[in-house]
Parts: structure tokens; sequence; C-alpha cells
């Protein structure tokens, strides 16, 4: 149907079209409007005020401790104790406590700001109208206005326990992150620089599990030492044989070239680190007739009469030699640790 089929009468008018919308004559649903507003008892008793600034503070006090306690749980709980808690079950002790009290400080934190807001906060409800997005002048003071009344009423300039107190749980949850950096890896020690090899420590046969004479070692031969008091029920044994393993050669004394090493012999034997200096895997393949050792994973070859200096493969540096001597018992013991770390370089190595 054409619109001149209509009466003009019925057609809205150019002030009703102007802005895109029809004018409507009457509005069925009102606005209401807000509802009167009803005081709180915070607002007209004091004392109640001040219980409730109390109870704001004591849960940020509350997560302070929760916040302390995570870090405590780091040293109190070993990383292998397990616990029953019931309904739980056996789990970890650390995870458990950590867990507890990360989410303890940060609940009360939150349940503090909700109490804050919702007892002594200003609750009154304002109604503002729309406006253009870009603000003007009367606009950004009404805006700047609104904000330094909102602060004054909130009290937080005034009410200085929860501020204080709030400070504080804010400043001491971020220290669980920093706690939490421990778990990136171990702390940078020096444990890789030494061993368990001391001066006056018996070389014991890792396959007799006696302690070693220098008629036991035989030229040409090839037998493994670990330091004495090391057994293999130790429940370190594996991280500290990864380091002391120790291989002993016996060689003619006039076969042998590098002078130090001859020093640190006793009768043509040697004793030399077994970790490989590429990636630490165990040497064990000897060359009686060249005094050469094998490394069996990359193939890195060191000549045992020359200092074990690198004579072929990827390995970066000569194997270590643990100086040794013969006790007042007539056994093999030595003299002191190795004089630089074990296998492979590490940044440490400085």
């Amino acid at each position: 149907m054409s619109t001149q089929e209509n009466p003009e009468e019925n057609l809205p008018s150019a002030q009703d079209t102007a802005h895109g919308a029809v004018k409507v004559a009457d509005d069925p649903f009102a606005d209401p409007g807000l509802p009167p507003h009803k005081p709180r008892i915070q607002d007209i008793d004091e004392r109640a005020a001040k219980r409730s600034e109390r109870a704001v503070a004591f849960m940020f006090t509350l997560s302070m401790l929760a916040t302390i306690g995570f870090i405590a749980s780091y040293v109190i709980f070993p990383v292998d104790q397990i616990v029953y808690i019931w309904p739980f079950g056996r789990v970890s002790a650390l995870n458990f406590a950590l867990g507890l009290t990360l989410g303890a400080a940060l609940f009360f934190i939150g349940a503090g700001a909700v109490h804050w807001a919702r007892t002594l906060m200003s609750d009154v409800e304002v109604a503002d109208e729309r406006h253009p997005i870009e603000a003007t002048p009367d606009v950004k003071a009404k805006v700047m206005a609104d904000f330094a009344a909102g602060a004054a009423e909130s009290g937080f300039g005034r009410r200085k326990l929860i501020r204080n107190t709030l400070f504080g749980a804010l400043a001491m949850v971020p220290l669980s992150g920093i706690v939490l950096l421990r778990d990136m890896g171990p702390l940078p020690e020096k444990k890789l620089r030494s061993t368990l090899w001391a001066k006056g420590k018996q070389l014991i046969n890792m396959n007799t599990n006696e302690p070693l004479r220098p008629e036991d070692v035989a030229v040409g031969s090839l037998t493994f030492a670990m330091p004495e008091g090391l057994t293999v029920h130790d429940e370190h044994f594996q991280t500290e044989i990864a380091k002391a393993a120790l291989m002993i050669v016996r060689i003619q004394p006039d076969d042998i070239k590098d002078k130090n090493e001859l020093e640190w012999s006793h009768e043509g034997i040697v004793a030399f680190s077994k970790i490989c200096t590429h990636v630490g895997c165990p040497i064990s393949l000897y060359e009686q007739q060249t005094h050469h050792v094998l490394c069996p994973c990359h193939q890195s070859t060191f000549d045992l009469s020359d200092g074990a200096r690198v004579i072929f493969g990827p390995a970066g540096h000569a194997l270590p030699q643990l100086r040794i001597g013969v006790n007042d018992k007539g056994y093999l013991e030595a003299l002191g640790d190795f004089e630089e770390p074990v296998g492979p370089a590490f940044w440490e190595r400085g």
C-alpha cells in the first residue's frame, strides 16, 4: 500500500522523525525512579562502624598470616612427605599446605574488601543521564569531584586501620610468587665443584667393596673405585657416585708422558674420573696397548698416559685426575679431592 492512500494527518511530523524515532504520546511503562535510600546501622552508629572496621582489618591480618604460612611451608615440609588428610586421602604435605595458605591469603583479602564495601563505603545509588562520548570540561570536573567524594565516603583516608592492613596484605601476597621461584631449580650452589674424595679416604673396589692395595692393580688392567664410606644403600648414592666414580689404571712409569700425572700417581697407578667431560656418560672401554679410554656414548677418546687429554670426539677437556698414595696399612688412599669439577662443563665453572 502506498503512502498516498494514507491521510496526511496520520503521518508523523517532521519534528517527530527528526531523530529517527516516532514519538509516542503515552508511555504505559513509566520510570518508577530509585527506591528510597535506607541507611545502614554503620551509617548512623559509629560503634557499629568501628566493629566493621575491626572486622575488615582482622581479615586483612589473617591474609598476612596466611602469606607467612605459605612461605613457612617451604621450610617445614619436605618435598617427598606424604600425609593422609580426610577426605582427600594421601596427598603431598607441601602442596596441600601451599594451596591452603595461598587460598586463604587471597580469600581474606577479597572477603575483607567485600565487607568493607558493603558496610562502610557509601551505598547511595546515583542515576546519571546518558551523555555524549566526548566529555565536556564540566563532565570532567564532575567526574573528578565524584571520585573525590567517593574516596572521602569510603573512609580510605580517615580509617587508617583498614588502609594500613590492606596495604600490608597486598604487599605480602606477592611474596608467595617470589617463593615459588624456588621451584624453578636448585639454588646456585657449588655442589658440582666438590666430591666425596678427601685426604685419607681409601679407594674401595666397586666390585668387591674391599680397599685396594697397589698389588691388586695389575699393569694394563682397569679397575673402578669409590670413596671409603659410600655404600649402594645410601640415600644419595647415585648423586655422589655420579661425581666420585673413579677409574684406576696401572701404566709403566716410563710410559707416562705427563709429568704432573706421574707425580700424582703411585708406582704407575693413576686415578682418573670415570665421568666423561662431554655429557657425563660413564667411561668403561680401555685399550691397554695405547692406554686410550673410549666413551661409549659419543666416542670421545682420552689418552690416560698423557694426562687423559682428549684425542678424539666432542669432549671439551681432559678427565680430572685424583692424586693418590698409600697409607700406613698399605692401602691406596686419596690425597685430596679433584682439583677441578668432574664431568661436563657447567655454568658455575667460572
